[in-house]
């Protein structure tokens, strides 16, 4: 079961490789995620938290979720 700090963990996790390196968790495009999730995400905790932040964009949960990113 996930608690609040591995949410938030995810949330401000920043993106380490790819297209996208650089950028938070919360902040990849959509479509990403998505292809992720067809190609299967990586292994380990990476690869957890982008399937959580895919769940998280698939019921539309991103607007509430911003507060919390870390400058």
């Amino acid at each position: 079961m996930m608690n609040e700090q591995q949410l938030l963990e995810a949330i401000n996790q920043t993106m380490p490789f790819g297209k996208y390196a650089g950028r938070k968790l919360l902040q990849l495009p959509e479509p990403y995620l998505v292809w992720f999730h067809s190609k299967g995400f990586p292994e380990g905790k990476l690869g957890e938290q982008l399937a959580l932040m895919y769940e998280v964009k698939l019921n539309g949960l991103e607007e509430m979720l911003q507060p919390l990113l870390k400058r």
